[in-house]
């Protein structure tokens, strides 16, 4: 397989065939994001695409699910992700599924008509990086789009009919009365949306990146893991959203969790207290990671 640059996947797509659709992110301007800096974002050519998919064909046969790098595949003309989603069908019989991220920006440039027409040709979860409820927040970090439009990009993904998985970051407002504004806020924009999962990471600053500078030079404080752990539950004791698949279990996290809203719900708050008491070990600095 052909692919340029740096390769980023969901921890969930480990087992897909990875195709990459775009170099790089078609937003690529957030301060706390060190992914894709290593190329300028472009779209590749459809004949190149299709002769990866013939590549693929030959090396692996056959294959049941497909994730589109790089950051943002829904950024692509409609017309050509349709032909690539219909050239993969009928390439791999076996198929069941292809994911991809999706930004916000790009997903309010579509239309009602090209989400619902990219749903049924087979794209079937995206991933949207919605990291804050906060308007203040989206914006300090440049996502592109203030709280209205992430919530109305979600909202359009889940008319859609796709299979939306936000993810958020504890500790991006920093300590204090923002953290907690963060939380609710972030609860509050998921109740509204309706995703179908969502997963919590914890912020760590990356080298070169803005926020990461301004950690560097204490111009922004991280939440230390007591305050990442609070953070994380005053979101989930938020959370309305029924049904709703909830982790923060990456590798960013102090505190692994993971379950079913909300039936799980007191379990996770209790793990979360016995962390908080001192009861239970939680993941040493040096162990955690991107």
């Amino acid at each position: 397989m052909r692919y340029e640059g740096n390769i980023y996947r969901p921890p969930g797509e480990w087992k897909s065939y990875l195709l990459q659709v775009t170099v790089g992110c078609s937003h690529n301007a957030c301060t706390f994001c060190g992914m894709y800096k290593d190329k300028r974002y472009r779209v590749r050519p459809l004949e190149e695409i299709f002769e990866d998919i013939a590549m693929a064909k030959a090396a692996y046969g056959d294959v049941n699910r497909v994730f589109l790098c790089d950051g943002d595949a829904v950024a692509m003309d409609t017309a050509d992700l349709l032909a690539v989603l219909k050239k993969l069908y009928e390439t791999f019989p076996s198929l069941e599924r292809v994911n991809a991220y999706a930004g916000p920006v790009s997903t309010l440039a579509r239309t009602a008509g090209e989400l619902k027409a990219l749903r049924e040709a087979g794209l079937a979860r995206l991933y949207l990086g919605v990291e804050s409820g906060s308007d203040t927040v989206l914006k300090a970090v440049r996502k592109g789009v203030d709280a209205a439009g992430m919530l109305e990009a979600g909202r359009r993904l889940v008319s859609a009919g796709f299979d939306v998985w936000v993810m958020v970051l504890i500790g991006l407002a920093g300590p204090g009365t923002a953290s907690r504004a963060h939380a609710l806020d972030t609860a509050a924009m998921i109740n509204a949306m309706g995703p179908r999962h969502l997963s919590a990471l914890t912020y760590i600053p990356e080298r070169g990146t803005v926020l990461g500078r301004a950690v560097e030079r204490g111009a922004f404080q991280l939440l230390t893991a007591r305050e990442a752990l609070e953070e994380t539950r005053l979101l989930l004791e938020h959370l309305e959203v029924n049904p709703l698949h909830f982790t923060s279990d990456h590798a960013s996290n102090y505190l692994p969790l993971k379950g079913g809203l909300p039936e799980d719900r007191g379990r996770l708050l209790t793990l979360i207290d016995q962390a908080l008491a001192g009861e239970r070990g939680v993941r040493a600095e040096q162990w955690r990671g991107l």
